[in-house]
């Protein structure tokens, strides 16, 4: 018989405390239900501008579910520490650096599929009830799966600020600040606005919404690609620095 490993036992450990909780719970089927909320309200009001497309239109409440989706990954972690349950978790799982590697591939995968189907499920909606032909279709697939993995990526930047901070309402609004701010603040920085406006998760995500004219050419505008990639390497940087101060704590 096969002994499961550590990774696995903690994986199997997390998943068990993610449908557990809930506070986890309630947003990740917020995070869910969000988009298709979005969909029905926009297309029985008809409130799209002519320029909008249909994605963009179908998926105008995704930005509140990203962010939702970054608070689920804020919450798996300080959750623990706020109540203290941490230290079972460490005692089941000593090594920090696995707990930490184990929730990030949990809240990824999860935030990655919930988003690609509730997303996926807006545009069919919003595509069958808007008007045909008057807005711009755009290239809705490549889009969906890059949406996908913006909220993974906000995920994951959750988890890493949650790591951080360790205080439940102290890491949420850390988190929607490091959302917002890059977009709020971007215009500030002249020429290289385009950077720093497309360094959040919330700038990729609306960018590759409007993919029939979000372009690197767009003025103020990164391109949805870029943008999602940059916002990536990003998260990555936070992330290590989370790992290796957990890392430290080993030693």
């Amino acid at each position: 018989m096969t002994t499961p490993t550590l990774g696995s036992q903690a994986l199997s450990y997390e998943w068990i405390k993610f449908r557990s909780v809930r506070s986890t719970v309630w947003t990740t089927a917020a995070t869910a239900v969000l988009p298709l909320l979005g969909a029905v309200f926009v297309a029985a009001t008809g409130s799209l501008q002519p320029d909008d497309t249909v994605l963009g239109g179908s998926l105008t409440l995704s930005v509140v579910a990203q962010m939702l989706a970054a608070v689920v990954g804020a919450l798996v972690v300080s959750g623990e520490y706020s109540s203290g349950t941490i230290r079972t978790t460490f005692a089941a799982v000593p090594r920090r650096s696995t707990v930490f590697a184990a929730k990030a591939t949990l809240v990824a995968a999860v935030m990655y599929v919930l988003a690609l189907l509730s997303c996926s499920a807006a545009y069919l909606v919003g595509d069958a009830m808007l008007p045909e032909g008057r807005y711009a279709q755009g290239d809705p697939l490549p889009a969906l799966f890059g949406i996908a993995a913006s909220f993974a990526v906000a995920a994951v930047l959750g988890l890493a600020v949650g790591t951080l901070v360790r205080h439940s309402a102290g890491a949420v609004t850390t988190v929607i600040g490091v959302l917002l701010l890059p977009s709020l603040f971007g215009p500030l920085f002249g020429n290289a606005e385009r950077w720093i406006a497309g360094l959040s998760p919330t700038a990729a995500l609306e960018k590759l919404t409007q993919t029939s004219d979000a372009t690197a050419d767009t003025v103020g505008s990164l391109g949805p690609w870029p943008s999602l990639f940059l916002v990536t390497a990003c998260t990555a940087t936070v992330t290590l620095a989370a790992v290796l101060l957990l890392r430290r704590r080993d030693a």
